[in-house]
């Protein structure tokens, strides 16, 4: 067999075989129609488990290029007349396969997608409410409350397409008159985005564990927005008693915090910290993104406001369509509530301890 797995190789060996089985049928080596060989061969042949052969070969039985017939085998599922081979256009940087990690379970999302359209038929043409699904809200309020804390109810979450989105609305919920300090350095989006919505920014030093306490004592900010975990692109994460000292600054100040948890999801890799939010929830507005957690495509963000903000939200931006579709709205629900999300995680945080 011409097949071979690298060893040494980071790549994992059933991404190894799918790539090589891909390439052949890709090329036509590998004829339309053609059969593969059996999976008990070709892990005996290359020295792998069963199970690595049915991963290679479910990930070709997902992306259209082979085909399982009962009892016959998996034949390959490209070519021939009906389709031509093309070469792919260079990928960008900014679009770059390096930034999706090797072992995402693209499977398991195909899955759910294929899931989707078979059980919520007809409803994925429907339009969203405002604030974005009830199925989507739900399932992150249950996911908050398991993994970090976070006591809220579903009607407390605004669904959006990426956090710069949320940014925006952030700016409209609380005026534009509002001067929003922000950590510096941070991630420079942050600033373009408040400032193109009208929104006056005010840098606050950092030191080691967070904002200098100095820095934080004489602002007068009507917002502070942070990124408590793993800031961009210091690297910093707030220590506990850093956080409480910004709940503290909120409560004597009458401000709000914005506590933009992008990438906490892998905190317990060092230690699990409180959210601010399960500090000073009146106080706090949590956001977070999926594109950190699952992969750059999934632009889909959201924030928790606190309760006492529901009714301004509403007069203010209550007329809003949610900019998420339907459709990614319920693959990311049916996605959370069966467990894949945390398995996920769970791997990657896994595989960050032995790294």
């Amino acid at each position: 067999m011409k097949y071979f797995i690298d060893r040494e190789s980071k790549e994992s060996a059933y991404m190894q075989l799918y790539r090589q089985l891909r390439r052949d049928i890709i090329s036509g080596e590998i004829v339309r129609g053609s059969k593969l060989p059996s999976k008990r061969l070709v892990a005996g042949e290359l020295g792998i488990s069963l199970v690595t052969v049915e991963h290679a070969y479910a990930l070709l039985l997902d992306e259209g290029y082979a085909e399982s017939r009962e009892r016959s085998g998996y034949f390959a599922a490209f070519g021939g007349e009906t389709r031509q081979e093309k070469a792919l256009p260079p990928i960008a940087a900014e679009q770059s396969l390096s930034d999706v990690p090797e072992d995402f379970p693209f499977s398991a999302l195909a899955k759910t997608m294929r899931r989707v359209l078979t059980e919520y038929d007809r409803r994925i043409l429907i339009k969203s409410p405002g604030s974005g699904c009830i199925e989507l809200r739900s399932a992150i309020a249950a996911y908050l409350e398991r993994s970090r804390g976070i006591d809220v109810s579903p009607e407390q979450i605004v669904i959006g397409s990426g956090a710069e989105y949320l940014y925006s609305m952030i700016v409209q919920l609380l005026g534009r008159e509002t001067t929003i300090a922000h950590e510096e350095p941070c991630y420079e989006r942050i600033v373009q985005v408040y400032e193109a919505n009208g929104a006056s920014c005010m840098p606050l030093t950092m030191g080691e564990d967070g904002i200098l306490s100095s820095a934080l004592a004489g602002c007068q900010a009507g917002a502070l927005h942070v990124s408590p975990f793993n800031s961009y692109p210091s690297r910093v994460t707030a220590s506990a008693s850093k956080r409480h000292e910004y709940a503290a600054w909120a409560a004597e100040k009458g401000s709000l915090i914005v506590e933009d948890d992008y990438d906490s999801e892998f905190s317990s890799v060092t230690k699990h910290i409180d959210t601010i939010y399960s500090i000073a929830p009146e106080n706090t507005i949590y956001l977070n993104t999926f594109t950190r957690t699952l992969v750059p495509s999934i632009r889909t963000a959201y924030m928790v406001l606190p309760k006492r903000l529901l009714g301004q939200y509403q007069q203010k931006l209550g007329f809003y369509s949610c900019t998420v579709p339907v459709f990614e709205q319920f693959v990311l629900a049916e996605y959370i509530n069966s467990g894949e999300l945390e398995c996920y995680i769970n791997r990657r945080r896994r595989k960050m301890r032995k790294s």
